[in-house]
């Protein structure tokens, strides 16, 4: 009897063991977040610019503790298919342009001299065992930190100086795919593309298959597909891909597509597809216009808009504040040499990223994941200003016990509270710090309440959680 209990009790840690280590999925309870390692998540960060693997100079295990330590939880990654030129973008020292014999990418590298960037040319039929060392090695190394990662393969080129460089244009490969074809035509289906399709093909189903059993990753269609004459029907190509692929596989991840930039109303959605991305995603209309899809609001791109921190920041809060699932500041403070995240950028430089902004961060994560968000909704009937159109105000609510709260807006605000009757704690937050600035509680005797703010400078966070 005691052998058979004690069988029993090591299928049933077993079959335990195996449920942890399902990859990141949308929580059941509310798929506007994530379920990893048992608990409900939402992924905050402030990544270095997506070269962390093809660059051969970034040491990507400094990087990986930079982030854990800082409490944050993504960075995103491109898989070397498109490569930037040194100074693209008015980026300084940018992750995605390796210095010369310093890229590496998925295809091996020939025999025969010519690449635009230094070295020798690319067999598209002949897989870099190297690079697929090093993905792999990344992504566990993140996945020993908790850390998410969000693989895109693809990026359309802006221009001819992104195409110039990448593996797939002619002139830098012995395979011949892609012939006199546009940048423009590279990320579409039809017969022209037939060859180059194949490739593609190949590289998604390689990826998929090397790294099916991480548990701590997701994968992005394509980067930007509204700029550089992306379609619809080859981005739902390679969501079939890999999806098929993972269909004889043990694990399947999820699928994220970026839709635009700004807001955009998802009018047919990829039914394959779990996470909808933005990009500057200021202000969050993106997640109260499309909310009703069921799945995680993402905002994977920041930046345009000056070097302030700050700026970075209120974006951050009223995104996940008014119920996004992701958000990840682009750091530019991240680069080869400095990977730690102290590099000191320009500026120039086309966003922001710092030691100190990530320990904000920190604080907006800390702070959601004070309350049982996976309960909560957005709501915005519940705390409204007196007579203030210049304030705004995101609130996440489950109503009559919880509210997560963000202000922006002014110096100070009178509430008007429209919460059940009943007592609650009140805790006033300083969004830099992190640090309580005021605590008090309150009681609400006819469903109404007026409440005054702290002073404060720029915005503030507001929590109220009902006594028991």
């Amino acid at each position: 009897m005691k052998r058979l209990l004690t069988i029993l009790i090591i299928v049933l840690i077993a079959k335990d063991i195996a449920a942890q280590k399902k990859p990141i999925a949308l929580h059941p309870l509310n798929s506007h977040y994530f379920l990893y390692n048992g608990k409900p998540v939402i992924l905050i960060t402030s990544g270095e610019h997506y070269g962390a693997v093809m660059n051969l100079d970034f040491d990507y295990e400094t990087y990986l503790n930079t982030l854990k330590a800082d409490g944050l939880n993504l960075t995103r990654l491109f898989t070397g298919a498109y490569v930037e030129p040194e100074g693209a973008f008015k980026i300084e020292k940018n992750t995605l342009a390796p210095l010369p014999l310093k890229f590496i990418c998925p295809w091996q590298r020939s025999s025969e001299p010519g690449y635009a960037n230094g070295g020798n040319k690319f067999d598209l039929d002949v897989w870099n065992k190297t690079y697929f060392k090093r993905l792999k090695s990344f992504v566990l190394a993140a996945q020993k930190k908790n850390i998410i990662v969000e693989l895109t393969f693809f990026c359309p080129f802006y221009d001819d100086s992104q195409w110039r460089l990448s593996p797939l244009n002619d002139s830098n490969n012995i395979t011949h795919v892609a012939g006199n074809m546009l940048r423009t035509d590279v990320y579409t289906i039809s017969e022209k593309t037939k060859a180059m399709n194949r490739v593609q093909a190949d590289l998604v189903r390689k990826i998929a298959t090397e790294l099916n059993g991480y548990d701590n990753l997701v994968y992005e269609l394509i980067n930007e597909p509204y700029f550089g004459g992306v379609t619809l029907d080859w981005q739902h190509f390679i969501a079939t891909l890999v999806i098929s692929t993972e269909s004889n596989l043990p694990n399947k991840h999820l699928l994220t597509q970026n839709i635009a930039n700004g807001n955009k109303i998802i009018e047919k959605p990829d039914s394959l597809v779990s996470v909808f991305n933005f990009h500057y995603a200021s202000p969050p209309n993106a997640v109260t216009q499309n909310y009703h899809l069921n799945k995680v609001i993402g905002c994977n791109e920041t930046g345009f808009n000056g070097t302030s921190d700050s700026v970075y920041r209120l974006q951050a809060w009223q995104f996940i504040l008014a119920g996004g699932g992701l958000f990840n500041n682009l750091d530019y403070s991240f680069t080869a040499g400095h990977e730690d995240g102290n590099f000191k950028y320009h500026n120039d430089q086309p966003g922001g990223g710092s030691i100190a902004f990530r320990k904000q961060l920190r604080n907006l994560k800390y702070f959601i994941s004070s309350f049982n968000f996976i309960q909560m909704r957005p709501d915005s009937s519940s705390i409204t200003a007196v007579a203030d159109s210049n304030i705004s105000i995101k609130v996440l609510a489950e109503k009559g016990k919880q509210y997560a709260v963000h202000i922006l807006g002014g110096t100070q605000v009178q509430l008007n509270l429209s919460l059940p009757v009943g007592s609650y704690k009140i805790s006033w937050i300083n969004t830099i710090t992190g640090k309580p600035i005021a605590d008090e509680s309150i009681s609400v005797t006819n469903n109404q309440i007026s409440l005054p703010s702290p002073v404060y400078k720029t915005d503030i966070a507001l929590a109220i959680i009902r006594k028991k």
